[in-house]
């Protein structure tokens, strides 16, 4: 990732333009992701239970459930 100086540009507002567009470019999510290495059987495992808290939240919320027929 490259940014750079513009003419008349604080080194700040630099390095709040070089954070942003890491933040967009989601580099660093996938760097922390491939921290660890992490099996199929546990990355399956994580995302059932990420969905089954998705579904709480919405039960919670009086959300209607997904379906193909909308």
């Amino acid at each position: 990732m490259q940014v750079s100086l513009r003419e008349g540009e604080s080194q700040e507002s630099l390095l709040g333009r070089f954070q942003k567009r890491m933040q967009t470019s989601g580099i660093l999510r996938e760097y922390r992701s491939r921290r660890h290495f992490i099996s199929n059987h546990e990355k399956a495992r994580l995302a059932a239970r990420k969905a089954a808290r998705r579904a709480a939240r919405r039960k919670r919320n009086g959300e209607r459930e997904w379906s193909r027929s909308r």
